[in-house]
């Protein structure tokens, strides 16, 4: 059973400047999470803030609570490669190692924390690729280069290669903006179905994905140039798309700005 966050007023800086403030939201289990709202207002920001890769960045930091498991992620004591493995991501460009093996790929992960029964590993790889919908395709030619893949078998590539090491969340930063029609459809179908075992949050640029995607959507907004982004509004898709609450909501989903 896959597991929630809540975030209880998270920000995000990158140095002196603010990215996000004051963030406070409950991410449910089991369910496709979207982040929705103009470019510049922090999305991938806050994203990031849920794994502790933020903090990667050189100047970047991160305050606030998020709760994942029942504990604060950022408590001094909690070790963040282990934060990464249990709140996987996938990025905007499918991002594989181009010279290692289909098989390689996924495993990477797995033989870092250690694993090196061949037996386990090779079931291992077959079971990520089946969930993330590519092992048909890619069966009988798992020690081909990752690179030789098609720009949307490459992204499932990555999904699989983040589920290998059975994370309990999933991020996905505009995992489908470099796609073809075809390749996002293959995509929102994987999605549709890790939810049944796992939490996935999803920032999209892309309205009408997020309406055919998720289950809740939290909209962010920055309302004066250069204030950090904030959560306008948060709640179930269908209300979000049909009903908002507040009219910058409804601005932003029917077009009329961002």
């Amino acid at each position: 059973m896959a597991g929630s966050i809540i975030t209880n007023n998270l920000s995000a800086s990158f140095g002196d400047v603010r990215a996000v403030e004051g963030i406070t939201i409950e991410i449910l289990a089991n369910q496709v999470t979207a982040v929705i709202g103009p470019s510049g207002c922090g999305k991938s920001t806050f994203l990031r803030c849920l794994n502790r890769m933020h903090e990667l960045v050189p100047g970047a930091r991160a305050t606030g609570e998020v709760i994942w498991d029942g504990r604060n992620i950022y408590a001094p004591e909690i070790d963040a490669p282990e934060v990464r493995r249990g709140i996987g991501m996938v990025f905007q460009k499918p991002n594989p190692f181009p010279l290692m093996s289909i098989a390689d790929n996924v495993s990477a992960g797995l033989r870092l924390t250690g694993m090196r029964d061949k037996t386990e590993i090779a079931a291992t790889v077959e079971r990520s690729l089946k969930l993330a919908a590519l092992w048909d395709e890619v069966k009988n030619k798992l020690n081909k280069p990752g690179g030789s893949l098609s720009g949307g078998q490459q992204q499932r590539l990555c999904i699989a290669r983040a589920l290998a090491v059975e994370p309990d969340i999933i991020l996905m930063d505009e995992p489908c903006s470099a796609l073809d029609p075809a390749s996002t459809q293959k995509i929102e179908d994987t999605m549709e179905q890790l939810k049944k075992n796992y939490t996935i949050v999803i920032v999209t640029h892309n309205m009408q994905q997020a309406a055919r995607v998720s289950d809740f959507t939290g909209f962010l907004l920055t309302r004066e140039t250069g204030e950090p982004g904030r959560l306008i509004e948060y709640g179930p898709t269908s209300k979000i798309f049909t009903m908002p609450d507040h009219k910058e909501t409804e601005n932003y989903i029917t077009g009329r700005f961002g």
